[in-house]
């Protein structure tokens, strides 16, 4: 909420502090005004999702992700063009398109659980869970905060990039955004894919079965090299169709943006690899090195290799800089998970392992499903 709060009063001042091109300023103020009322909502949803994800429930979040997405689908053109009894909002319809998607999901999936019963939602007894526990505090500080620092370096990066990249002019703002957009659905199957390998390394590393966490891992490598691989690719053959759908065969700016893909797109290949070793090791409570390693692979390198190059290669400079940034991320990244003493940590030092972790999409803790323990005859 303090985020939405502020983001709405000092949009301009965002805006400004990027370089924003001032014939783009009136359209980007209207939708990003919206996106900040939407943020707390996109958060709750996430955090719900990611809390049924760590309990073995991948099959929910799917769901009512799925549900935001198709309604973000619908209503973008409906709100944006004002069809029907649609107002016509511009590309403030876009963003609330977003708000509304995010909105009725998150409403529907609390309102399931509740339904349901599920052993996870908070009602009688459990309220008092909302009393915070000192030690479990420590471990969301001190494990939490790193994690949320490595998306802060990315968009920090992301940031910086986009300032250098507004100085080239509306062209190539326009460009760059909408190969940023494809580059957000290219890293999907691999954000997924890391969400499962965490979680599911995470249960067995409380279960004590290490004997699993390597197949855990390369099964991701291996799914993030097939899926991100095939939408790269898939990129690579039809990029001026898709992008034809968001910028006119006519402007500049596709041509721009073509190139643009063809440099940098590949590059998220290797760093959805990062992505499953970083999910991996993290399972175990090893915050620290992931983060060290985005702040030099993304923050530092990236954004220096875009920045002091210009005045070698110009513009160029800023599309190769994801290469170098994702070359340098996979090499930290896989010299840590090979020699690092990530095995040696655990989330949770003072609690023992918890038992067989749940093998299907479905699972539960046992204890908050409120089972009796199982007996030797099971």
């Amino acid at each position: 909420m303090v985020l939405a709060v502020c983001g709405w009063i000092w949009v301009d001042a965002i805006l400004n502090a990027l370089g924003t091109p001032s014939d783009a300023l009136p359209l980007a103020r209207s939708y990003l005004r919206i996106i900040f009322v939407a943020v707390p909502m996109m958060n709750l949803l996430s955090f719900v999702m990611t809390v049924l994800r760590g309990a073995g429930d991948s099959r929910t979040p799917f769901i009512f992700m799925a549900l935001a997405v198709v309604l973000d689908i619908i209503l973008n053109p409906l709100l944006i063009r004002g069809i029907g009894p649609f107002p016509e909002l511009g590309i403030a319809g876009s963003a609330t398109s977003t708000l509304i998607g995010q909105t009725v999901s998150v409403v529907a999936i609390l309102v399931v659980l509740y339904a349901r019963k599920h052993p996870l939602r908070l009602a009688g007894a459990n309220l008092a869970l909302l009393r915070p526990d000192p030690a479990l505090l420590r471990i969301v500080v001190f494990k939490g905060v790193p994690m949320g620092l490595q998306m802060i370096v990315i968009s920090a990066a992301a940031l910086t990039v986009m300032g250098i990249v507004n100085s080239y002019g509306s062209q190539v703002a326009a460009a760059y955004g909408i190969a940023a957009q494809l580059w957000t659905y290219i890293q999907m199957p691999a954000l997924a894919i890391g969400a499962a390998v965490s979680s599911m390394a995470a249960q067995n590393v409380g279960a004590g079965r290490w004997d699993r966490i390597g197949r855990i891992a390369m099964s991701g490598v291996a799914f993030n090299l097939v899926l991100t691989g095939a939408l790269v690719a898939l990129l690579f053959v039809f990029d001026r169709p898709v992008l034809g759908l968001f910028l006119s065969s006519d402007s500049a700016a596709i041509d721009i943006a073509t190139h643009i893909n063809k440099v940098a797109s590949w590059s998220f290949i290797l760093f959805g690899v990062t992505i499953v070793l970083f999910a991996t090791v993290r399972a175990t409570g090893a915050v620290m090195p992931p983060l060290i390693i985005l702040v030099i692979s993304v923050l530092l390198v990236r954004t220096s290799f875009a920045y002091f190059f210009r005045s070698v290669i110009g513009e160029e400079a800023l599309w190769w800089s994801f290469p170098v940034g994702s070359i340098t991320s996979l090499a930290l990244a896989a010299a840590y998970y090979r020699f690092g003493r990530w095995r040696t940590m655990h989330m949770i030092e003072d609690r023992p392992a918890a038992g067989e972790p749940p093998d299907t999409g479905l699972g539960v803790p046992r204890q908050r499903a409120h089972l009796s323990p199982e007996t030797p005859n099971g």
